[in-house]
């Protein structure tokens, strides 16, 4: 079994920087995909970035140039560093994890709020 843990949300301005990590633990896995998701209340949770094994990434088109997604494998853990935060981006930030057996965890999600 895998557990994900996210941390690093909270309140910050408009044109503001927040970094969150998402660490994944447990025994016997390799990762292969880790994602951050975020939900806003009445709507569908959304994809934001990924990173697979290989480094190759994917970001949503209201999302780039603005975050960056980065892992450290020997860690097990992601980064999303959200630069130029703006007000829309406010939403629980979720982390995914897929391993290469494809078993599918999940974080409990952090807050993140975008407000002056």
């Amino acid at each position: 079994q895998v557990q994900v843990v996210e941390s690093g949300g909270g309140l910050v301005q408009p044109g503001g920087s927040l970094r969150l990590s998402c660490a994944a633990s447990g025994s016997g896995f390799s990762i292969n995909t880790m994602a951050w998701y975020r939900q806003v209340p009445g709507k569908a949770r959304i994809l934001v970035a990924s990173i697979n094994s290989g480094g190759g990434t994917t970001y949503a088109d209201s999302v780039k140039g603005r975050f960056s997604i980065s892992r450290d494998n020997a860690k097990n853990t992601v980064y999303l560093q959200m630069n130029s935060l703006k007000p829309e981006d406010t939403a629980v930030y979720s982390c995914r994890v897929v391993t290469t057996t494809a078993f599918d965890s999940w974080g409990r999600g952090t807050q993140v709020t975008v407000s002056s």
